[in-house]
């Protein structure tokens, strides 16, 4: 069918040019006569003289290398340090207030949070003289902390001891007194100073919360937690020595699926500790449960109040209902007086007064004629005049 193609179809399927024919070379290899290999005796005059040979260069290493630069910019960081220790004054600062020891500073602020919001969350303390917001000095973005100057100094004491962990804008702040003029050598943080506990070193040195937070109360549930691990793993691993052992004794077939069930729980283990939250979210759920709980206390002591009240008011209504009840009693009846009283006298009794022959002792009375009463002896009788 190929013959009914057009020609640049039939041109694809023409044949290439025979490859040309090269004559061979002179010689081929294994043909050829060599005269075998020489010695280097010959070039021994050209080599240098072993006294004249510079000693062998070392090269850096690259650990040696991160090791040498790391120690240079500790070097430089420590000097750069030591300068603005020494230009450093907290007396010339700009933002500084007047009166340090009416001064409150607040940490941890939200950058969001507006000066109108701040003074009026610590306007309830007292009244404010001025508010000072902290900037960064090169984009102009707030920094995260503020200083406050109270007009009267237990207006700044009261803040302190009642606006600490106060919740603004979503986040806790953190309330100090102004501690860079009123405290001899302080430092910031940024000099080395401070008051923090997060930037020590590892975690078991760290605290997950700076400033007036007991740091020895993280410390201890730092070593709870790692108490808790340490014992976990110790768990898991007789868990583990007990299984292997009683999976020893398992024929081959049920030995593999119980490592296949093992392998699955494991994976199952992994993906849950995956999904579970970050110090940052516990934290958070801390605050969370704390503010529900604060909650829950005022809403307990408004209920209590209001059941007071309620009780009160009852008891004052039941007091009325019964003095009303008396009055209207009162109205019904009316009052009698002693001399309205009229008693039915009774006629005197015509019976003989017997209580004269009866002395205080309930014996008869005898009268001077013992004779008229005296008992008959024998052959006598009675009534003989």
């Amino acid at each position: 069918m190929t013959q009914f193609l057009p020609p640049n179809l039939l041109a694809l399927f023409a044949p290439r040019d025979p490859i040309p024919f090269l004559p061979p070379p002179d010689k081929l290899p294994h043909e050829k006569k060599s005269r075998g290999y020489i010695g280097v005796g010959q070039f021994l005059q050209f080599f240098e003289d072993p006294k004249d040979t510079p000693p062998p260069t070392r090269v850096e290493t690259r650990e040696e290398r991160m090791e040498r630069r790391r120690r240079e910019k500790a070097e430089q960081m420590a000097y750069k340090l030591e300068r603005e220790i020494a230009i450093w004054d907290p007396h010339q600062v700009k933002h500084a207030t007047e009166d340090p020891f009416r001064t409150l500073f607040v940490s941890r602020i939200n950058y969001d949070t507006s000066e109108s919001k701040l003074r009026r969350e610590f306007e309830v303390y007292g009244p404010i003289k001025k508010i000072v917001l902290i900037h960064n000095s090169d984009n102009g973005k707030l920094r995260g902390y503020a200083f406050i100057e109270y007009e009267h100094e237990r207006d700044m004491h009261s803040a302190y001891k009642h606006a600490d962990g106060k919740k603004i804008d979503g986040k806790r702040v953190l309330v100090d007194v102004e501690r860079a003029r009123t405290v001899k050598g302080w430092l910031p943080r940024r000099l080395g100073g401070g008051l923090g506990g997060t930037r020590r070193g590892g975690p078991d040195v760290n605290i997950k919360h700076s400033g007036r937070e007991d740091n020895e109360r993280e410390r201890e549930r730092y070593r709870l937690e790692r108490e808790k691990e340490e014992r976990d793993r110790r768990d898991r691993e007789r868990f583990d020595r007990r299984r292997s052992r009683s999976r020893e004794r398992l024929p081959p077939r049920e030995r593999e699926r119980s490592r296949e069930r093992y392998r699955s729980r494991s994976r199952e283990r992994r993906k849950r500790r995956s999904r579970d939250r970050s110090d940052y979210e516990d934290v958070e759920r801390d605050n969370r449960v704390r503010d529900r709980d604060r909650r829950d206390r005022e809403k307990d002591k408004k209920r209590k109040r209001s059941r007071s009240r309620d009780r009160d008011r009852s008891d004052r209504k039941r007091d009325k209902r019964d003095k009303d009840r008396e009055r209207d009693r009162k109205e019904r009846k009316p009052e009698f007086r002693e001399g309205d009283i009229k008693i039915k006298e009774e006629p005197l009794d015509d019976y003989p007064d017997y209580s004269a022959q009866y002395n205080y002792q309930g014996d008869v009375k005898y009268e001077e004629d013992e004779e008229k009463y005296r008992i008959p002896e024998n052959g006598e009788s009675y009534g003989s005049d």
